[in-house]
């Protein structure tokens, strides 16, 4: 299956999208829109989060980073034309300026072995590198984000393709925009990942059905990785189906997937109580065959 590089490698993403906030007002306006805990972020933090619509369902999952004097969301760029919208609609209440600002950044990703010893040689005392930032993602893994007339660093390029596979594997969720209002943050382990949900900080979109599913339960979704074969290509919303002796019945739908040489990986949200040894496929294609893998983190509420 898909391994780490044996030298720190960077992955062009060019499908990336970088939304910005600047002003006075843009930590407390970020702060009540997202499940991450924004107050806590110095210059060079970051963390995984959510943007939920009043309901708790996701319009976005990303990485968010503070530069200081500006706040950058990085996510799948198909979510910007619903989930942008959503982000400014209070904030003519607000001293912040929010808006797609793809053109000004490049994003990398960064993996292999040797990254962590890489970065401790570039970097100085925080994230902040080059007028951009480093975004720790896993062991071995980070994402770069760069502003554009920044020259890359030189080392070996790899495909999107196998960044996607990489975090297929971290357990990192990546919504597009085909699931865009179909999941809460539960749904998609951002509970289960450092800093994700902040069921502290107080309200934001949302808060009341992700405060009530940790607390009352009735979550019976998760994310999961599948690892195994499909020799058709696959595609983003494809339906994964289930093995009930002679019989298959649908469990989810494809989040992202990895394909090469046969081998696949496949992000996709299922009931959380399926036994280890169940056996999926994708659907029309009927001698593909997939299998859960473990989790990197442990799965809570």
């Amino acid at each position: 299956m898909l391994t780490l590089a044996s030298t720190p490698t960077l992955y062009p993403l060019p499908n990336k999208a970088i939304i910005s906030l600047t002003g006075a007002d843009r930590t407390s306006y970020l702060q009540s829109q997202i499940t991450c805990d924004v107050t806590e972020l110095q210059a060079g933090d970051a963390s995984l989060g959510g943007h939920c619509d009043n309901k708790g369902r996701l319009w976005a999952s990303f990485w968010l980073a503070n530069l200081g004097e500006q706040l950058l969301l990085l996510m799948n760029q198909s979510l910007v034309e619903r989930q942008l919208p959503e982000l400014k609609k209070f904030a003519i209440f607000a001293k912040t300026d929010i808006e797609d600002a793809s053109q000004d950044w490049q994003v990398f990703g960064l993996a292999g072995e040797g990254v962590s010893h890489w970065l401790s040689e570039q970097l100085d005392g925080n994230n902040l590198w080059q007028g951009g930032v480093v975004i720790p993602v896993a062991a071995e893994h980070a994402l770069l984000i760069l502003p554009k007339e920044v020259t890359p660093p030189e080392l070996p390029l790899g495909e999107e393709s196998t960044w996607t596979g990489l975090m297929i594997q971290a357990g990192v969720p990546e919504l597009s925009a085909e699931h865009q209002g179909e999941y809460i943050p539960q749904m998609v382990n951002l509970q289960a990942i450092d800093g994700a949900i902040s069921f502290t900080k107080g309200c934001y979109m949302g808060q009341e059905t992700v405060a009530r599913t940790k607390y009352r339960g009735g979550n019976k979704k998760a994310l999961f990785t599948l690892a195994g074969r499909a020799t058709e290509p696959i595609a983003t919303n494809e339906v994964i189906e289930m093995q009930l002796g002679d019989n298959w019945r649908r469990v989810g739908t494809v989040l992202s997937h990895w394909q090469e040489n046969g081998e696949c990986l496949v992000n996709s949200v299922i009931n959380n109580d399926l036994e280890a040894d169940t056996v999926f496929r994708i659907k029309g294609q009927e001698d593909s065959r997939l299998q859960l893998q473990p989790l990197p983190y442990e799965l809570n509420d």
